[in-house]
């Protein structure tokens, strides 16, 4: 068969594809996009198939487009509406107190460092400027930052393991 004439094909037997796969999903959008589906496979393989056996063919093709939506949605998670209202609400008055106090905390600790330490802790952890761009605000080495950088951060380590708070609470 020519692929020409799949326009045929699918004014012949379009409604019956329909029918058939709003039978097996029950549901209006489904089936058409399960039809949509079945012609798009049926227009790569129309040149295999002979004329008068052009429906069951199609029909077999239906059936394994729903058997594959069937597997796929079964893979898939579904959710009610309300499954995401129940959700609880992070951005409670508890938690603004806890990082209002856990940056006050992290300002006081910071003004303990050297300045030079303060300002790269500053600028890559609480800014996100880039390593790169950090070590020229600050006019040094990127190799010289780092070692700034990294010693700023041993020292907080440090001064948290002696208050026993951790030190990724405090940044």
């Amino acid at each position: 068969m020519k692929s020409d004439s799949l326009d045929n094909v699918y004014r012949e037997y379009q409604m019956d594809v329909y029918r058939y796969l709003l039978g097996l999903c029950k549901d209006h959008f489904t089936a058409e996009d399960l039809m949509q589906e079945t012609f798009y496979r049926a227009f790569i393989h129309l040149d295999q198939t002979k004329n008068d056996k052009v429906k069951p063919w199609l029909i077999r093709v239906a059936y394994h487009a729903f058997i594959d939506k069937t597997r796929k949605d079964s893979r898939m998670k579904m959710y009610d509406s309300d499954y995401f209202r129940s959700l609880p609400d992070l951005d409670t008055p508890e938690a603004r107190l806890m990082s209002s106090e856990n940056k006050e905390d992290l300002y006081e600790r910071l003004g303990r460092l050297p300045a030079q330490q303060q300002e790269a802790i500053i600028l890559y952890d609480i800014h996100g400027y880039s390593y790169r761009e950090a070590s020229e605000m600050m006019g040094m080495k990127l190799s010289r930052y780092k070692i700034v950088l990294y010693r700023a951060r041993q020292r907080l380590k440090q001064d948290c393991l002696n208050s026993s708070q951790s030190f990724l609470e405090v940044i």
